[in-house]
């Protein structure tokens, strides 16, 4: 493009000419304004005072406002090309591709491929390839800065081309297995209530960390700990499954009579006379045939989706 050209020619005498290389290489055009993918690099322990002329009104800056405007537009990409890839695929199997590819896990390792890790300004005492997410954070926020800088149409030619088409099997994300959705699909299925609980820590570096519990028929049955609210419940519900699968003692409790099961539940929180009757007064059989955590084929993936269509005609 013409911008990139006059860019190009430019760039020797621009202060921050080796920046725009860096950058060039990593989303194959040069930025327009340098600051916002300065800021986009800038982890918060990091964070410096902006001067006048760079837009912040002389506030401490880092890349944390970034991060939350390339959350939300790097959503709406990846959701439109998912969209576009697989034309003929139900809501949940689009919702669950999207959600694998935007993970903090993905764009924790996207940012490390393409090098982006190696820009990344940091005071934390461990290296920054420890496994918090602030490369993922970081590639959000340099989302962020394409979209101030260039505009939406960049931000999916960036996505696009330098992502999905480079380093993203996204027929692989499809397949993979979302053992929180999988889990709780299963509790609607059988009429069983599937509860979270999630709380936050730090470890002794201070880097946030959570921690997470899953209570299936008013007993913990799962717990996992991820750097991320999403990440510490996909462990725990991958826990719950397993003893689904492999526990007999559980899942004979689970088909136990509801008084039973209501007394597990008021050991963790109270529970109303109305909600007690209802539970009581109600008695499924408890299907157990589709807990399996292996990741479907295509062919069982377009099967089901084939089915579920029928089912719905």
């Amino acid at each position: 493009m013409l911008t990139d050209i006059i860019t190009r020619i430019k760039l020797p005498f621009l202060r921050d000419r080796e920046l725009y290389r860096s950058f060039y290489r990593i989303l194959g055009f040069y930025p327009h304004d340098i600051w916002p993918y300065k800021v986009a690099i800038l982890h918060r322990s990091a964070s410096k005072k902006s001067i006048a002329m760079n837009k912040e009104e002389g506030r401490r800056v880092n890349n944390e406002r970034l991060e939350f405007l390339g959350d939300a537009i790097l959503g709406a990409v990846v959701g439109h090309i998912v969209f576009k890839k697989f034309p003929k695929k139900p809501e949940g199997f689009l919702t669950n591709t999207r959600s694998n590819i935007v993970r903090r896990q993905s764009l924790n390792k996207l940012a490390q491929e393409m090098g982006l890790d190696k820009l990344i300004i940091s005071n934390l005492k461990q290296n920054k390839t420890h496994n918090s997410y602030v490369n993922g954070n970081a590639f959000e926020a340099l989302v962020g800065a394409i979209y101030l800088d260039r505009g939406y149409s960049h931000c999916v030619r960036f996505v696009r081309e330098k992502i999905m088409d480079q380093l993203v099997n996204i027929e692989t994300a499809a397949r993979e297995v979302n053992y929180k959705s999988k889990l709780i699909e299963w509790g609607q299925r059988n009429h069983i209530e599937i509860s979270f609980q999630s709380e936050e820590g730090k470890e002794n570096d201070a880097t946030p960390v959570f921690l997470s519990r899953v209570v299936i028929g008013g007993e913990i049955c799962g717990s996992g700990k991820g750097y991320s609210k999403k990440e510490s419940q996909q462990v725990a519900a991958r826990q719950a499954l397993e003893k689904l699968r492999n526990n007999r003692a559980f899942k004979l409790s689970l088909t136990a009579p509801k008084e039973q099961q209501m007394e597990r539940y008021e050991a963790i929180a109270p529970v109303s006379a109305e909600e007690k009757q209802t539970a009581t007064e109600s008695n499924v059989d408890i299907d157990f045939s589709d807990i399996s955590m292996k990741a479907k084929s295509r062919e069982e993936i377009i099967n089901e989706a084939e089915a579920q269509a029928y089912l719905e005609s």
